[in-house]
C-alpha cells in the first residue's frame, strides 16, 4: 500500500509540473498578445493627440487672423472653440436598435401570417 501512495505521489508531481509547464508557455502567449494590444493603443492614442493638437494649432491661428482683421466676435470664438458633442455611443444604439428590428422582422414576420394559429393545430392534433 506504501508503495502505491509514492507511486501515486510521483504521478501527480508529473502532472502538476506538466501543468505549470503548459500554464506558462500559454501564459507567455497571452503575455505577448496583451503587449501587443497594448502597444497599439499606445500609437493609436499618441496619433489621436497629434491630430488634436494640430487641430488646436489651426484654430488658433483663424483666432489670430480673426483678429487681426476686426471680425472676431465671441460668438465666432465660441463656434470656433467649443468641442462637438458627438459622440460613439448614441451612433451604437441607434445602430444595435436597426440590427435588432430586422432580426425582429426576419424572425417574426413571416410567423405573424401564418394559415393556422398554433391554438387550432393542438386542437386538431387532439382530435
Amino acid at each position: 500500500m506504501n508503495k502505491e501512495l509514492k507511486k501515486k505521489e510521483e504521478e501527480l508531481e508529473e502532472t502538476l509540473a506538466r501543468q505549470f509547464e503548459l500554464f506558462r508557455a500559454e501564459s507567455g502567449d497571452w503575455l505577448k498578445i496583451g503587449g501587443v494590444v497594448l502597444a497599439g493603443g499606445l500609437i493609436a492614442l499618441a496619433i489621436a493627440k497629434t491630430r488634436k493638437k494640430r487641430e488646436d494649432r489651426r484654430t488658433e491661428e483663424v483666432l489670430e487672423v480673426l483678429e487681426r482683421e476686426g471680425l472676431l466676435t465671441k460668438e465666432i470664438e465660441k463656434k470656433l472653440t467649443k468641442g462637438s458633442k458627438s459622440s460613439f455611443w448614441p451612433s451604437m444604439g441607434q445602430r444595435l436598435l436597426l440590427l435588432g428590428l430586422a432580426f425582429a422582422k426576419e424572425k417574426f414576420l413571416p410567423n405573424l401570417f401564418a394559415a393556422q394559429p398554433e391554438d387550432a393545430k393542438v386542437d386538431e392534433e387532439g382530435q
